[in-house]
Order: C-alpha cells, then structure tokens, then sequence
C-alpha cells in the first residue's frame, strides 16, 4: 500500500514539473521578442555582403584584407567597401545590432534577422556559371532562409515565429552581376529578352519568400554603375560612362517597378518599396560638390586610370589610396563608400526627394503594426 502510494506520488510529481514546465516554456515563446520588433533578412550580392564570402572555399570576390574597413571597424570585416553598407544602417534603425554573416559559425540569433548577401552573386545561377560553392546565388540564399526559419521556430515556436516572420522586412539587391560579371551571358540573348530572364527569375525567389512567411520587401534598383570607375577606365569609354550598360540598366529598372506591381496584385498580403538607385547616384556623381563629396569620377582605392581597374585594391602592386575616404563616391572600382551608403540609407528609410515608391522603408515597417 504504502509502495503504491509512493508511486502515485511520484507520479503527480513529475506530471506538476511537465506541466511547469510546458508553462514557462509557453511565456519563453511569448515574451521573448518585444512588441515592437522587426527582424532584418537581407539578401543580394556584395553591395550587401557583410562577410558570407569569408566563409566560401575559394570565393569569386574577398574584401577580407586591407585597406578595405579601414574606416568604422579599422579592420577587414569582408565588406566591400571603407565601413558600414546600407544593411548596416538599416539594421541601426530598425534598432537592431549589425546583422552578421549567415555563414558566421558563431552567430545564431536569427531573430534579429540573418543577411545571405554573397559578392558575386546573381539572380541567375548561369552568372557563375560552373563556380558552385564559389558563391551564394540567390535562390542558394533562399533556402538558407528556409534553414533559418526551422531554427527561429525552435527558438520561439510556431506562433511567435509566424508573427515575427511576416512583420520582418526583406532587403534585396541583386541583378549588378547578372548584367555585369565577366561570365555574364547575356550576349547570348536580346537584352530586353535577358532581363526578363533576370527578373523572372526575382518573382520566383520572392515568391518563395512570400511562402516562407515574408510580407514586406524592399527592392533596391540597379545604380548608375555604368559610370563606375571601372566602366571609365575602359578605353572605349575614353573617360566617360558605358553606354551598352547603361542601356540595360535603364532597362532593368523600368521593368521593376512594374513587375512588383504585377506581383502585388498576385500576392494580396504583399508589400514593398522599389529605391530608385540610378537617380540616387546619378545626382552624386553629377554633382558630387552637392552632397558633400569632391570626387565621383575616381576610386580612392586601386590602380590605373581613375583607380579604375578592377578587384585592384589591396591586391595590385603599386595600387594607391585616397588620403580622405570621406570625399570620395566610390572605394574600389566599383563599391561605394560608407558615407555614400550612409545617405542612401537615410533616403530608403525616410523616401527623401521621392526615389522611394510607393513607401519609404519606415513607413512600410509600420504597415499592418
């Protein structure tokens, strides 16, 4: 008798602590994100790369030496540029620490977010065409999100990771290496056949994204690369920007705008904003005096005419480095630098001079709160 007993005992000792402890496992679930918290995914190539390459065997493109970072970390982090990108800044106003790398072995707090960006990558896998595990294209992203979300569902459960998925915002940049790589293909195809292709291939990765639970994007527009110091360096361009690229590019960015339209009307909790990044930086290499810059012609990083050669910096012999980063529009051939990152950030968050549409990021964040 006195056995049984004990026996019941035990029982409804332990059944207390399961129920205990489903409990508090429960209010974990519930309280652990606030209110108001907004998660960052990011996504594109190395304008908004914060390091994934560093993690690659053999990458198609490193900022992983000096004198790239040599401004806000003084170090290296794998940014292709002097400091902070626009992720950077966002993350800070969403009130978020700096988002890491994804493929940083250390870093698991993906309910802040996760950035996939990889330099080199493309909408299209043909891009980098034969250079697998080289990169991180962008579908190859997608299903490291689809990764992440079974680890934020572990951390907070089915609900709460619903909830923080759908009030997250997407950040995406991609199509400069599609249109721009050594390997690109597009000589194959019409160029309006080719961007199609391109942006068939975005409706896809965000649809897949809508899937996963996202609801709120913002989609940056391809920037007046044409005039890079690369393109000018070019001897054909004989100092001046590439036409055949600026052609696609104008190409590209008409049909964007269009084209999440289209999307928002097959997706009916689909949100965005589209950042008109060619006018943005058309107007600073213009007018660089302007917007507090002295030189938008020049890299302050690499060898050659207008520091023009590319991947130059820090690996070159001989390449060269601006004195004052800060008056410069573009680092290396190609990248811009953080103060030009800094004041396109301002411009996405806040839709200063209207080259956001049809929101500014920040009110997109606030949309069904």
């Amino acid at each position: 008798m006195e056995t049984s007993r004990s026996h019941l005992c035990l029982l409804l000792f332990f059944f207390i602590i399961s129920i205990s402890t489903s409990t508090q496992n429960s209010c974990v679930h519930q309280n652990s994100l606030k209110k108001n918290h907004i998660a960052l995914f990011i996504f594109g190539d190395s304008l908004f790369d914060v390091g994934n390459n560093n993690y690659l065997n053999n990458p198609i493109g490193l900022a992983n030496f000096t004198p790239y970072g040599l401004t806000y970390f003084h170090y290296p982090s794998g940014r292709f540029s002097d400091g902070r990108l626009i992720p950077d800044f966002i993350a800070e106003k969403l009130k978020l620490p700096l988002i890491p790398p994804y493929l940083h072995p250390g870093y698991h707090e993906f309910t802040d977010g996760a950035n996939f960006a990889s330099g080199g990558a493309g909408a299209l896998v043909e891009t980098h065409q034969g250079d697998e595990g080289r990169v991180l294209d962008l579908k190859t992203q997608v299903v490291k999100m689809k990764n992440v979300k079974k680890e934020i569902r572990k951390q907070i459960g089915d609900a709460e990771t619903t909830k923080l998925l759908s009030k997250a915002i997407y950040l995406i940049s991609i199509g400069g290496n599609d249109y721009l790589a050594p390997s690109s293909v597009f000589k194959s195809f019409s160029q309006k056949d080719y961007v199609a292709m391109v942006l068939g291939n975005l409706t896809s990765v965000v649809k897949d994204i809508y899937k996963i639970g996202g609801r709120k994007f913002g989609f940056i527009g391809m920037g007046a690369f044409d005039c890079a110091p690369q393109m000018r360096a070019f001897e054909q361009n004989k100092g001046g920007c590439d036409e055949q690229v600026s052609t696609i590019i104008r190409l590209h960015n008409e049909a964007l705008p269009k084209l999440l339209k289209e999307i928002q009307s097959q997706l009916e909790e689909f949100q965005y904003l589209y950042f008109d990044f060619y006018t943005t930086l058309t107007e600073r290499i213009k007018n660089p005096l302007k917007y507090g810059f002295k030189d938008s012609k020049e890299a302050c990083c690499g060898a050659g005419v207008y520091r023009g050669m590319l991947s130059s910096c820090g690996l070159v012999k001989g390449y060269e480095v601006c004195e004052d980063v800060s008056e410069y529009v573009f680092f290396d051939s190609v990248h811009p630098t953080e103060k030009l990152y800094d004041q396109l950030s301002d411009i996405i968050w806040s839709g200063i001079d209207n080259d956001t549409i049809p929101y500014n990021l920040k009110t997109l964040v606030m949309i069904h709160e």
